[in-house]
C-alpha cells in the first residue's frame, strides 16, 4: 500500500522528468522556451535566497486567504442550512460573487483598497470560500432525519444538536471542501499577484518571463505545485490525525 501511494507517484515523476531532459537535448530546445528540469535546478540553486523570500510571501498570502475562508464559511454555512428562507436569500449572492472573474475582479480590489496586501488575500478569499461553504452546507444538510428526531427526542438545543450531530455527521464533506479549498488559495494567491504585488511567487513568474529568465519562472511554478500539494496533504494528515473515524479515513486504518 505504501508503495502504491508513495512509490508508484514519484516513479512516474522520474520517468517524466528524465523524458522531459532526453527531449531538451535531443531537439536541442532553446533555454528560453523550455529549460531543462538540470538546468532549472542549477538557477533555482544560485538564486535560492529570493525564491525562498518570494515563497513565504506568497505562502502567508495563501494562509490568511484560506484562514478567513474558513472563518466565513463555517457560519455563513450554518446560516444557509438553518433555514430555506435564508438559503434562497443567500445563494443567488454566492452564485454571484463566483460568475465574476477573479482576474477582471483584482484590478478593482486593487483601487477599493489600495496597493498592499488585502486585495490578494481578497482574491484568495473569494477563490477559495465558495467551494468550501457548499461542501460544509451540503454535510450538514444531508444528516439523517432519524438522527435529527433523536436529538430533538433527548430536548436537545440547536447548539448541541450542531455541535454532536450535524458537525460531526459532515466532517467527511468538511474536509473534502477544505482539502479544494486550500489548493484553490494557492491559485487565488497567484491571481492577486499577477495583478498587483512586489513580492511573491506570481511576481516572480512575471519578472522572469519579461527578463526571459524561463528557468526561474519554471522554478516558481514548480514550487506552487509543491505548495497545493503539501497544504492538500496537511489538511489530509489533520483529518487523519483528529478524525480518525470519518469514513475517508477507513482504507487507511488496520484491517
Amino acid at each position: 500500500m505504501a508503495f502504491q501511494e508513495v512509490g508508484v507517484p514519484l516513479l512516474a515523476l522520474t520517468v517524466l522528468v528524465a523524458i522531459w531532459q532526453a527531449s531538451v537535448q535531443i531537439f536541442d530546445i532553446p533555454v528560453f522556451l523550455l529549460p531543462s528540469p538540470a538546468r532549472i535546478w542549477t538557477d533555482s540553486v544560485a538564486d535560492a535566497g529570493t525564491l525562498a523570500w518570494h515563497t513565504l510571501a506568497t505562502l502567508k498570502t495563501v494562509m490568511l486567504g484560506f484562514l478567513v475562508s474558513v472563518a466565513v464559511s463555517l457560519p455563513l454555512a450554518v446560516l444557509i442550512t438553518s433555514s430555506k428562507a435564508v438559503a434562497n436569500t443567500v445563494y443567488p449572492i454566492l452564485v454571484l460573487t463566483q460568475s465574476i472573474p477573479k482576474v477582471a475582479l483584482a484590478p478593482i480590489l486593487v483601487i477599493l483598497l489600495g496597493t498592499n496586501e488585502l486585495p490578494r488575500i481578497v482574491v484568495t478569499f473569494l477563490v477559495a470560500f465558495f467551494p468550501l461553504v457548499i461542501a460544509i452546507a451540503t454535510g450538514l444538510a444531508s444528516v439523517p432525519n432519524d438522527l435529527i428526531e433523536l436529538g430533538r427526542s433527548y430536548r436537545g438545543s440547536r447548539w448541541q444538536m450542531l455541535r454532536r450531530i450535524k458537525l460531526p455527521y459532515a466532517v467527511p464533506m468538511i474536509f473534502s471542501g477544505l482539502k479544494v479549498a486550500v489548493t484553490l488559495s494557492v491559485v487565488g494567491a497567484v491571481v492577486g499577484e499577477f495583478v498587483n504585488a512586489d513580492a511573491g511567487l506570481g511576481y516572480f513568474i512575471i519578472t522572469s518571463t519579461a527578463f526571459f529568465e524561463t528557468p526561474l519562472a519554471f522554478a516558481a511554478l514548480i514550487i506552487l505545485s509543491i505548495m497545493g500539494i503539501v497544504l492538500f496533504q496537511t489538511v489530509v494528515v489533520i483529518e487523519r490525525v483528529f478524525f480518525p473515524w470519518s469514513p475517508a479515513n477507513q482504507s487507511t486504518l488496520p484491517q
